[in-house]
């Protein structure tokens, strides 16, 4: 049946289990539909680390000639047509089910009654109308939501709704707000809910007569009836204690120990600060922003500072206790930079000088959060902490962490344990941090292992941000850094916000994935949302969906603005429904696919072997893709690969997260780094997914210096580089420029401002800024790029050949994985082989 083993493979292969299976047995899938199917040939899960076998004629089945690299889909070609086809153009959203334009296209929203896929992508845009029928195709139905998602300036924002005391008008039995699905009758006395059909009465002071065709006159002249996205002003029925909220404050929170003096990192963020707390949020059209501002420092000990307007120099107060965390002063540690600017700017000053010489090197960290709760307690408000801190709590204190990071248990059953957070302390402070609305921002600059499992997991259970500077140096990485702060203290937030998805009648929400809290079944909670973070929620049916009516979802966000109103923020999406599955795989979206697949097994690698998470995408992409040939492909050659149009890229975003440095699970790679690219993941939306997962390779050495456009990307293997060329490539997160070694002089003269490649020193390269036209050219490709993302990148040059070469090219995706992971064209001819036996 088979050749000799390839690499890893330790006997003939059995199914990806690896252990022999009997045919027809269900497969039980731990996260996701559970997978029943015949035995599947291939590999045994060892050949996951390095591959899969040798090629395809170790598959079972007839001998297969090799696929032609340039005849596999192409996920740069299909963004390229897309951009091509709805490039520029306006979308319209009126029609229910229609599938959007890629994230990756440019193009305009103009809402007409069902949210804008900046705010909702699905999965797919028709639901199957029968639970057997979503079991049987395997795709899983999830819309990922990003309630404050980023507006285009030519695209027209939210409208606000108030209706006054008596607040936003819902459904007596369901509680949906009204939206553009419910239907008026009996002359506009009446409507029908578009979620759970009760008749409602229509209040009397919200009545309005219908037209002939049965729509109400002021259709066009309110938001609720005519708009997928809207706001509502809440009343106090929707405020905690029936109370209007106070705008929220922003603490800032400084490792002082002797590492961060030493690096220079305090005097940044000292001297960043004074720049930065005038461009704090505000209002549109408010001249301040209402924000308050905190300051503590911190090593194992915490120190307060009062910086009340009135006095002449700040004063310190000093926490030695912090077994017992208390706020040692109300009235001046809290206080508008407006008025209190020359106190503050002079603490700024002060902080670097105070600790100059500090010896000090022990941190504690769960008392530091303790005390920005306190802080926002005492104040009765909600917030966010700006934590900087560099090393792992080892000061005698609650939260005291030790070191848990033993790479032998990497490729065991215990791996999942390096992933999983410590409990109890940490706990107990995401629950107090929620209840008040306290969300926390972590930027860690660890020079060795700080457990970012344990330490990153209030932040990523408030809604908070986390960021990483290993080995953190000023002239290295402070650029970045500084870039970092600004765009968090400057975006667009809410607070203490509760989010509720409702659906319509046949299906259900039942799972949410993203920076969030939840107490119970159905309620999101967020100490805080920004422009950046995203949930994802799976459904499930509980009855038979309705061809005609289709399948209706609302999210319904309460939050607190930074003016301190309380708002409700609604999203409503409308998708078609149908028996036939060629309709759900026309109208799936792999981009939202591969997010929903991403989180799911992030999630499920905390309670299950790696091994057995990666067992479960590789077969359920191949369940999913034979569901397809079997019901909806014409018949063809048992030897061709079969892919639904809309899905033809899936496997190779499936094999690149395969390979992504959590799941590979490779001694080289470090836990911290795993398990930071975990969080990251869990709060990430589409776009930032899809990136991520294929990066963008731009070729810079054909590209025209005269055009605005930036060149577009090939395909992310090493085929596509050429020794003369000079290659950008981005993933969101990193950011490198590759020189090839016969790169022409002349362009490394325009670039680098040296006569050759030989004169580029390997150590330490920047990218200077020349008065030419090719390194204007290249910065403003880079300056455009950083825009679109939502952190900074550091950009990175890298020679060919060069050691430093290994950090780009593992994110070469088509090509086989550095740390292990099959090539894209030996995945493909696995998945191809499984199809042929699942048929």
């Amino acid at each position: 049946m088979s050749g000799p083993p390839g690499p890893g493979v330790h006997q003939p292969p059995l199914g990806p289990q690896g252990y022999p299976q009997q045919p027809g047995s269900p497969i039980s899938g731990p996260y996701g539909a559970q997978m029943a199917g015949p035995q599947m040939a291939g590999p045994q899960s060892g050949a996951f680390q390095g591959g899969f076998p040798g090629g395809p004629a170790q598959m079972a089945g007839p001998p297969q000639k090799k696929l032609d690299p340039d005849s596999i889909p192409s996920t740069t070609q299909v963004i390229e047509d897309d951009q091509a086809k709805r490039g520029g153009q306006v979308y319209v959203t009126n029609i229910r089910g229609q599938v959007p334009p890629l994230v990756t296209t440019d193009f305009t929203v103009q809402d007409q009654g069902n949210a804008s896929p900046r705010f909702m992508r699905c999965t797919t845009y028709s639901f199957p109308s029968t639970a057997d029928l979503a079991k049987q195709c395997k795709v899983p139905l999830a819309a990922i939501i990003k309630p404050f998602a980023t507006v285009p300036k030519n695209e027209t924002p939210l409208y606000i709704v108030n209706h006054g005391e008596t607040g936003p008008i819902r459904c007596n039995r369901c509680k949906a707000y009204m939206c553009p699905y419910m239907q008026f009758m009996d002359g506009g006395r009446r409507y029908q809910c578009g979620f759970c059909s009760c008749v409602n009465e229509v209040p009397v002071q919200y009545f309005q007569h219908l037209d002939h065709m049965g729509r109400r006159m002021d259709l066009y002249e309110r938001p609720e009836l005519s708009l997928g996205s809207y706001e509502f002003i809440a009343t106090l029925d929707y405020c905690k204690n029936n109370k209007p909220p106070n705008p929220p404050a922003y603490i800032f929170m400084i490792d002082v120990s002797y590492n961060n003096i030493k690096s220079g990192l305090v005097k940044l963020i000292c001297e960043e600060l004074k720049t930065l707390l005038d461009r704090l949020p505000k209002e549109e059209g408010a001249e301040t922003s209402p924000i308050k501002v905190g300051f503590v420092t911190y090593n194992k000990i915490l120190h307060f500072y009062n910086v009340k307007s009135a006095l002449a120099q700040p004063q310190m107060m000093v926490v030695s206790d912090v077994a017992e965390m208390f706020v040692p002063l109300l009235d001046g540690f809290l206080v508008n930079f407006q008025e209190s600017r020359a106190v503050v700017n002079n603490l700024l000053d002060q902080i670097p000088d105070m600790f100059a010489d500090t010896n000090e090197s022990e941190t504690v960290f769960a008392p530091v959060i303790q005390a920005g709760v306190e802080a926002l307690k005492a104040a009765e408000c909600s917030g966010k902490l700006f934590i900087f801190h560099s090393s792992i709590p080892t000061a005698e204190a609650p939260g005291k962490l030790k070191n848990r990071d033993d790479r032998k248990l990497v490729g065991t059953e215990k791996e999942k344990t390096l992933f999983q957070p410590l409990r109890g302390v940490y706990e107990q402070l995401t629950k107090d941090c929620v209840a008040q609305g306290c969300c926390v921002d972590l930027f860690l600059f660890p020079n060795q292992y700080v457990d970012i499992a344990t330490v990153g997991d209030v932040p990523s259970h408030t809604g908070g941000s986390i960021y990483k500077y290993s080995n953190f140096q000023v002239e290295v990485n402070g650029q970045q850094f500084v870039s970092d702060l600004r765009r968090d203290v400057e975006k667009s937030i809410g607070f203490d916000a509760i989010m509720r998805v409702r659906t319509g009648t046949g299906f259900r929400a039942t799972d949410f994935f993203g920076a969030v809290y939840m107490n119970n079944t159905t309620d999101v909670e967020m100490a805080a949302v920004d422009c950046d973070k995203a949930v994802t929620v799976e459904f499930k049916h509980d009855d038979t969906l309705s061809e005609e009516s289709g399948a209706v979802m609302q999210c319904a966000l309460l939050y607190t603005t930074i003016g301190g109103q309380r708002r409700l923020r609604i999203h409503n999406l409308s998708l078609n429904c149908s028996s036939q599955l060629s309709e759900l795989y026309k109208s799936c979206e792999t981009d939202a696919l591969i997010n929903f697949f991403a989180k799911s097994a992030y999630r499920a690698m905390l309670n299950q072997p790696l091994k057995t998470v990666r067992e479960i995408l590789v077969n359920q992409t191949a369940h999913m893709l034979a569901c397809y040939r079997k019901h909806c492909a014409s018949p063809s050659a048992a030897s061709q690969l079969i892919l639904p149009d809309a899905m033809k890229v899936f496997p190779v975003y499936m094999n690149s997260l395969l390979k992504t440095p959590t799941l590979v699970g490779s001694t080289e790679l470090s836990t911290d780094d795993r398990a930071f690219h975990r969080l990251l993941v869990n709060a990430m939306g589409v776009e930032e997914t899809q990136v991520l997962l294929y990066p963008r390779l731009i070729p810079l050495h054909t590209m025209d210096v005269s055009s605005d456009a930036i060149p577009a990307p090939v395909r992310c293997s090493e085929e596509r580089l050429s020794e003369s060329g000079i290659f950008l490539l981005e993933n969101g997160l990193s950011m490198f420029l590759w020189l090839g070694q016969a790169c022409p002089p002349d362009l490394i003269q325009n670039l680098f401002n040296v006569p050759s490649l030989g004169h580029l020193s390997s150590e330490g390269m920047s990218l200077p800024v020349l008065d030419n036209a090719h390194s204007r050219k290249i910065h403003s490709i880079i300056s455009s790029i950083s825009q679109q993302r939502a952190t900074s990148m550091k950009l990175l040059i890298v020679k060919q050949k060069d050691r430093s070469e290994m950090l780009f090219r593992q994110h070469l995706v088509e090509d086989k994985g550095l740390h292990g992971g099959a090539s894209y064209m030996d995945f493909l001819c696995y998945i191809k082989s499984v199809q042929c036996l699942l048929n």
